[in-house]
């Protein structure tokens, strides 16, 4: 959940601004990009070279760039760049004065002017933390929206041992998952991909297949993850590793593999995606052993593979959403349409191999999305991590309406 966010790192003066440069090495592990803002008092715990190496952008301290020309650091900006202000450590201070509405220091006015999310991570000593003035604070900041990641006990810079200290690292960025999980618009929403090519055995090592790579499912997967849907991955064989992230992750080798684990999750699943080349026919009568090159039959008899997206079709509920997929070697608009009624899909993307750069095996495609209503939207080639951006952007007025 932290992959692409952009989260503004607020440092305060306490002791535990220590582990803030194990924080921001966390947050980035996990995919965040992190830029730091320290208070003056900060500086003395931890250089702000420590932390511009790490994020390997420049630290924020101060409202001018350079006293002798002149030049301003504008902290609107920052406020407006990032996902969340994350604020670790905050001190018993910093609390007080953003419950004031102080901007009497540059980490303060950028607290002021963030229109993102305001996160903090209380770090004090146990009866500063206890005293009735922080805890009244806290409360206020609460009502005010913003989130409080909870300090943990043990040991304090004081000598005493009780609740207090910043939460590890670990626990801040698990929170900041969570949270964004959370507050992510399909969270709670159950996402069915199927993705890749299906492989049909003639024999025991040679079968019919398609030149599928599953970058597009797997792409549109990372994507679902991204708006916190729970995702049902059911991939053939493909050279990629699962998303991080998926919820169930299911390997399958022929279209009856594909269309028993499809089925067997479907009942439960809000969206479901078709974006795998499944086989449309397989070899009758399949050997079970590896046929030498004279034992080879002249012709190989087919019989059709089970489709998967008219089985889906057919039985969805009127809150579940299906999408189909359509690859033509033409332009394929008469017949994405044809498929979208015939399969009963709420949804199908055209693609097709008449465009450079689209179709298998490519890191690109350009797609047209087909709706049950009649509109259409179309797209330039892009990366097929943007192109499972617009098609989930596409699909998310529907699928939370």
């Amino acid at each position: 959940m932290l992959e692409n966010k952009r989260i503004l790192l607020g440092i305060t003066g306490s002791i535990a601004a220590y582990k803030s440069a194990l924080l921001a090495r966390e947050l980035q592990r996990r995919g965040a990009e992190v830029r730091v803002v320290m208070s003056q008092a900060a500086i003395d715990f931890i250089t702000p070279l420590t932390l511009a190496t790490l994020t390997g952008h420049r630290v924020y301290s101060d409202f001018t760039e350079n006293k002798d020309q002149g030049t301003w650091t504008n902290h609107v900006d920052l406020g407006l760049w990032a996902d969340a202000f994350l604020i670790a450590p905050a001190t018993a201070q910093t609390l007080s004065s953003m419950v004031q509405g102080s901007g009497d220091s540059f980490l303060l006015a950028v607290h002021l002017s963030s229109r993102c999310p305001v996160i903090v991570a209380p770090a004090m000593d146990l009866d500063m933390f206890t005293h009735p003035a922080t805890q009244e604070n806290l409360s206020t900041l609460a009502q005010r929206g913003v989130g409080i990641i909870e300090p943990e006990s043990g040991p304090l810079a004081s000598g005493l041992d009780g609740k207090g200290r910043m939460a590890e690292p670990e626990h801040i960025a698990d929170w900041m998952e969570k949270w964004f999980r959370d507050a992510a618009p399909l969270s709670g929403r159950r996402v069915l991909i199927t993705a890749g090519p299906t492989h049909e055995p003639i024999d025991a090592v040679r079968f019919i297949g398609n030149r599928s790579s599953g970058k597009m499912g797997y792409a549109l997967a990372e994507a679902f993850i991204q708006l916190g849907a729970d995702v049902l991955l059911i991939s053939g064989p493909v050279q990629l590793n699962p998303p991080a992230g998926v919820h169930e992750f299911v390997k399958v080798e022929t279209a009856q593999d594909m269309y028993d684990a499809a089925m067997a999750r479907f009942e439960g699943c809000d969206v479901a995606v078709a974006a795998a080349a499944v086989a449309d026919a397989r070899p009758t009568t399949p050997s079970d052993r590896k046929l030498h090159k004279g034992e080879l039959p002249a012709a190989i008899a087919l019989e059709p593979t089970l489709d998967i997206l008219a089985a889906w079709g057919k039985n969805k509920t009127p809150t579940q959403t299906v999408v189909g997929f359509a690859l033509e070697t033409d332009n394929g608009e008469a017949s994405a349409k044809s498929k979208l009624e015939r399969k009963q899909a709420d949804f199908i993307v055209l693609n097709t191999t008449a465009d450079e750069g689209a179709g298998f095996g490519t890191d690109t495609n350009r797609i047209t999305i087909f709706e049950k209503n009649g509109d259409s939207h179309k797209f330039e080639l892009k990366s097929k991590a943007k192109v499972a951006e617009d098609i989930v952007t596409t699909l998310l007025k529907r699928i939370l309406s």
